[in-house]
């Protein structure tokens, strides 16, 4: 069965982390442990250290959500200030054109009430 470059890839990450392992140990400048004591230590400051950057990041990541939180709450506004101008100009224009067509049916119904009278002289 052959093995694929991910396979390979992987099968030698391993090969290598276990070489270096080896190696590191028997060449170690340190006593066991001093070696597991500074271990230790190092394993402490990253906590430390990671622990800190979460904090940060936490910070971070709470601003940037109040910051999105008030812009889609303002542009939120924005756009319903904007519908209701919307809303109130049709509500305007739809005044005016109603007037205009009450305007004209009424010099319409004038005209024919004219009509009327002339046709009722004549008959």
């Amino acid at each position: 069965m052959s093995m694929n470059n991910n396979e390979s890839t992987a099968l030698g990450i391993i090969a290598g982390s276990l070489v270096g392992a080896a190696v590191g140990i028997l060449f170690a400048p340190y006593k066991g442990s001093k070696t597991r004591q500074i271990i230790a230590d190092e394993a402490v400051l990253a906590k430390e250290k990671l622990e800190t950057e979460l904090a940060s990041a936490k910070d971070i990541i709470a601003k940037t959500t109040i910051d999105l939180k008030d812009r889609v709450v303002s542009s939120t506004e924005t756009k319903q200030q904007t519908l209701e101008e919307q809303v109130n100009a049709l509500a305007h224009d739809a005044s005016h054109k109603a007037d205009d067509v009450i305007n004209t049916l009424e010099k319409k119904l004038t005209e024919l009430k004219l009509k009327n009278k002339k046709l009722q002289k004549t008959s």
